[in-house]
C-alpha cells in the first residue's frame, strides 16, 4: 500500500464524503470513525494500517483494477427505471438472471446520484437487521426498537428531495421482511421511489404466494402494480463493448468470450481477467 494508492483512495474518499453530505455520515456508512476519515483526508497517514486503507477503499468502490461500467442494454433500461422511480416516487419490481448486470447498475446509479440507497439483501436478515442496514446506507448511526428505527427512516426520507431505495437480491429475504415492505410502501407513498430487483425466482415466489393466498402476497403484488419488468440476456454487442472497454480487441478472443459466457456478465469478467493475466 504505497503513497500513490493512498492518495487515490483519499481523493475518492473526499468525493464520497461530499456525496454523503458530511464526513460523519460517510464514516457511518463505511463503518469506521470520523477521526479516521479526517486523518486520511488530511494526509496524516502514519498510524493508519494498510488493512484499514483496503477496507475504506473497498467501501467507497476504489480498485486499481476497477471494472469499467459499460452502458449495456440492461444498464440503460435500469437507469431509466431508477430515474422514473426516483422522480415520481413509484415502486417497480425488476427480475433478471444472475449476471445480467442488476447489482452493478444499481451501485453505479447510486454512485452518480444523490439520495439513492442500495441495500443488498441477505437471507438471514430479520426486520431489525434490514432497518439497521438501510439506516447505515443512509449514513445514520441509529439503533432502537423497530418502531423507533422506522420513524427515523421515514422522517429522514420525507425530508429528502426525491429519494430512492433499491433493494437488490430481494428474493433472498424471508417472508416477515417481505411483508414489511407493505408498511414501507404505505408510509412512503408519494415520498420515495422503491425498486425491488431479483432473479426470476422472486416472480415465481410472488405469483405462487398470490395463487395460494399467502399472508401479505396479494397486498404486495398490488403495490408492485401486478407487474414484473424483465431484463434481457446480455447481447453479443454488449459483450463486445465490455471487451473493448477492458482492452480486449482481438476478434477471435471476443468470439470465444461470447460463446463461453452463457449470457452471464460475471463469466465475461472472469474470461477477460483470464486473458489479461495469461
Amino acid at each position: 500500500m504505497n503513497d500513490i494508492i493512498k492518495t487515490q483512495i483519499s481523493r475518492e474518499l473526499k468525493a464520497y464524503c461530499d456525496k454523503a453530505g458530511s464526513q460523519n455520515k460517510a464514516a457511518t456508512k463505511l463503518g469506521t470513525s470520523s477521526a479516521t476519515i479526517s486523518q486520511m483526508l488530511a494526509g496524516k497517514w502514519d498510524l493508519i494500517k494498510d488493512d484499514l486503507w483496503r477496507y475504506i477503499g473497498k467501501g467507497i468502490g476504489y480498485s486499481q483494477r476497477k471494472w469499467p461500467v459499460v452502458e449495456t442494454k440492461n444498464y440503460k433500461m435500469l437507469k431509466a427505471l431508477y430515474t422514473d422511480a426516483k422522480k415520481h416516487s413509484v415502486v417497480y419490481a425488476v427480475v433478471g438472471d444472475a449476471g445480467s448486470g442488476k447489482t452493478l447498475s444499481a451501485n453505479e446509479y447510486s454512485r452518480l446520484s444523490q439520495n439513492v440507497f442500495v441495500v443488498e439483501c441477505r437471507e438471514y436478515w430479520t426486520r431489525k437487521k434490514f432497518l439497521s442496514e438501510l439506516l447505515r446506507r443512509m449514513g445514520k448511526n441509529f439503533s432502537g426498537t423497530i418502531s423507533e428505527m422506522m420513524d427515523e427512516i421515514m422522517e429522514a426520507l420525507k425530508r429528502m428531495d426525491s429519494p430512492l431505495i433499491i433493494l437488490d437480491e430481494i428474493d433472498k429475504v424471508k417472508d416477515p421482511v417481505l411483508y414489511f415492505l407493505i408498511t414501507f410502501y404505505n408510509e412512503l407513498e408519494d415520498h420515495c421511489g422503491i425498486v425491488l430487483q431479483a432473479t426470476s425466482y422472486f416472480k415465481k415466489r410472488m405469483l405462487k404466494g398470490v395463487r395460494l393466498s399467502r399472508k401479505g402476497y396479494h397486498e404486495l403484488y398490488s403495490r408492485l402494480g401486478r407487474k414484473f419488468i424483465s431484463l434481457s440476456a446480455p447481447r453479443s454487442n454488449d459483450i463486445i463493448h465490455i471487451c473493448s472497454a477492458n482492452g480486449v480487441t482481438d476478434k477471435a478472443k471476443i468470439k470465444e468470450i461470447i460463446e463461453e459466457s452463457d449470457n452471464d456478465l460475471r463469466r465475461v469478467k472472469r474470461k477477460i481477467h483470464a486473458l489479461k493475466v495469461a
